[in-house]
């Protein structure tokens, strides 16, 4: 064969081999989809007619029958990751897209490839939270999601990773307590300069304390801070003297060569010697009705023998068997005492916690506000739950009439409602015990810092808010009779599903002193209520009305003017406005500026909110009749259904929903 034939001939193999190795379409396909829906600043000469494992950044295996690696770092990346492109790369082993300007969530599609080993999203400007998914990504042995903005809990899923050897999460803004991540295989781990709390799981104090630098409520080995408790202990709650007492609890040196007594200490002697002078009170009765009864039995013998009769039995072992059982009831009762005063009672479905006092007293934490009823601190616990714990103060209730109230409380049950888990009564503390909601509170949202990097309320979120504020009070009057007492935007919860924000500190008011109120103090309380003990529903709607005009106006209740002559309360703010023909200016300049087609609503809810905060109490609707309103302004957008709007205005959650 010639020379000529010849090479001809295997330059036709070559490319048919090259054409039948090329990349799947779908891969293909899926590769220019993402580099044009992405803008980049550098020209990556993908070009149509060039096989797709010769392209810049791509890479594929051996027989060039798949992609296997994409590596595009620093190549001015800008914008969202288009979904539904890079997930199509089924073969994908290591995606490097670092040191870019890609922003918005990390594509969800990314958790679905089977064969990924390494991710590195480093020093972008990706947002939102890491999503369970992740552990999807079994085969994953590298994650670097660096110098980022993510926020929210970094997922305890993380530990379905059974692979991993580097996962770094420093330079971001997480928060809440770091889970317990046992990951046999990791080497390299680094959370530093984000904002997170709590102490450091065992399984992750063997790593360098640079690997957890810059969280400042960060605490335990192996930094140099250790974790204190966030309040003393309740009088009456066992204190061990050592670190060898029972339930663990160390007490410091210094404490040790102490003379004085502690409280506990005392508290503890003082009911130990309560027991014990009740234990000699009650022999000494036994033993004198016993002394008095032999005498009488005696004289009961002798008149009997005179007679030749049978005295009767005196029952020899009688008054031993009663002073042991006499002696261990009081005993128990002594101890049953101790405990009672020293016991966390969970109620409703706060039985699924499993930690006592004690662990609680342990707990590091912060304080999340100070509010009318007492200060709330969230407690991260050493199995890594997160509770809030509420220290009321000035509790008149007694220990009975805590308790009940506590109890019945514990039976609430509404989505937008926050449950009562337990609680805690003694003679100096009282404690309530609630879930954590990490997305904080609706005044926290709206009147935070305005600065860069707020995310700001949209009107479909505030609509929801409103709607959720409003069916938690109705669920409260309608199903139990009870009115809130204690509404306000800070007792207001967001939830990650708009529609589940939840009231908390409901129905307390019962546990404490009369208090004279000052009229509208707050900027929340109906003009009528004079005994803040004593609210009614009434005055619950008007509360409703005030947070519906905070939602509109985006001001704190208080702190409107008129024409600068000072503070007024929203209300009457809100009516001057209105009545100079002004209702553009009420609205929040933030709704404003975001524009969209919401006025008709805003307007509509502002109708409603006037009708609630009504001067006489008779005048307001109840809150079955706002909770139909606000779902009527809503129902063009989705927001609820004619079933639900029935089963809310009974007090009952919607069916198929967890509350």
């Amino acid at each position: 064969m010639p020379m000529a034939a010849l090479r001809l001939l295997l330059l036709a193999l070559a490319v048919a081999c090259c054409a039948v190795a090329e990349p799947p379409q779908q891969e293909r396909s899926a590769l220019r989809a993402f580099l044009a829906g992405t803008p980049h600043e550098r020209a990556l000469a993908w070009n149509a007619s060039t096989p797709a494992c010769a392209w810049v950044g791509v890479t594929c295996d051996a027989a060039n029958a798949t992609v296997v690696a994409l590596r595009l770092p620093g190549v001015g990346l800008i914008g969202r990751v288009p979904q539904g492109t890079l997930g199509a790369l089924r073969g994908l082993r290591v995606l490097s897209l670092r040191s870019n300007r890609l922003f918005g969530d990390v594509p969800g599609d990314l958790f679905s490839l089977p064969d990924l080993r390494s991710l590195f999203l480093q020093g972008n400007l990706f947002s939102g939270s890491v999503p369970p998914d992740v552990a999807k990504l079994t085969a994953l042995q590298h994650l670097t999601l660096s110098h980022n903005n993510l926020t929210g809990a970094i997922p305890f899923a993380l530990n379905g990773l059974a692979n991993l050897r580097s996962l770094r999460l420093d330079g971001n803004r997480f928060s809440g307590s770091l889970p317990s991540l046992t990951l046999p295989l990791l080497e390299d781990f680094n959370v530093s300069y984000n904002q997170l709390n709590g102490s450091i799981p065992a399984s992750l104090a063997r790593f360098p304390p640079e690997s957890f630098a810059g969280n400042l409520q960060l605490c335990g080995k192996p930094l140099s801070r250790p974790c204190e408790p966030f309040f003393p202990s309740p009088a009456g709650a066992p204190t061990p003297t050592d670190g060898r007492g029972s339930g663990g609890g160390s007490v410091p040196v210094s404490e040790k060569k102490k003379k004085k007594l502690s409280g506990a200490a005392v508290a503890a002697i003082a009911v130990g010697g309560g027991a014990a002078a009740l234990l000699a009170l009650v022999l000494l009765v036994v033993c004198t009705a016993a002394s008095r009864r032999r005498a009488a039995n005696g004289e009961v013998g002798k008149t009997a023998a005179a007679r030749g009769l049978t005295p009767p039995s005196t029952a020899s072992g009688e008054l031993g068997e009663l002073t042991s059982s006499t002696s261990k009831e009081i005993a128990l009762a002594a101890a049953a005492a101790t405990a009672e005063r020293s016991r966390l009672v969970f109620v409703g479905k706060g039985a699924a916690y499993s930690f006592d006092l004690e662990e609680l007293l342990r707990a590091s934490a912060e304080v999340l506000g100070k509010g009318s009823v007492g200060t709330s601190y969230k407690a991260v616990l050493e199995e890594g739950a997160t509770v809030v714990v509420k220290r009321l103060k000035e509790v008149a209730a007694s220990r009975r009439e805590f308790s009940a109230h506590l109890d019945s409380l514990g039976k609430v049950d509404h989505r937008n409602l926050l449950p009562v888990r337990g609680y805690y009564f003694s003679k100096d503390e009282k404690l309530l015990v609630c879930d954590y909601l990490p997305a904080g509170s609706l005044s926290a949202t709206l009147h935070g810092s305005r600065g860069t990097g707020r995310r700001t309320m949209d009107w479909d979120a505030r609509m929801r808010a409103a709607l959720s504020a409003a069916r938690g009070v109705a669920h409260l009057h309608a199903a139990h009779s009870l009115a809130h007492g204690n509404l306000k935007s800070s007792n207001l919860l967001l939830r990650p599903d708009p529609d589940a924000a939840a009231l908390s500190d409901y129905c307390l008011h019962q546990l404490f002193a009369p208090l004279s109120a000052r009229p509208n103090a707050g900027g929340y309380r109906a003009p009528e209520l004079v005994d803040a003990r004593r609210p009614t529903f009434k005055s619950d709607v008007y509360s409703l009305g005030v947070l519906f005009l905070e939602l509109l106006t985006g001001k704190s209740p208080g702190n409107a003017s008129v024409d600068g002559d000072g503070a007024v309360d929203l209300p009457r703010w809100v009516q001057s406005v209105v009545r100079e023909e002004w209702t553009a200016e009420v609205f929040d300049v933030e709704l404003v500026r975001l524009g969209g087609s919401a006025e008709e609503e805003m307007v509509a809810l502002l109708q409603v909110a006037m009708a609630c905060v009504a001067t006489a109490p008779d005048a307001r609707p109840d809150t079955a009749d706002v909770v139909k309103m606000i779902e009527e302004i809503g129902s063009g957008h989705g927001r609820t259904t004619t079933e639900e709007s029935e089963d809310r205005s009974r007090g009952t959650p919607p069916a198929g929903t967890t509350p």
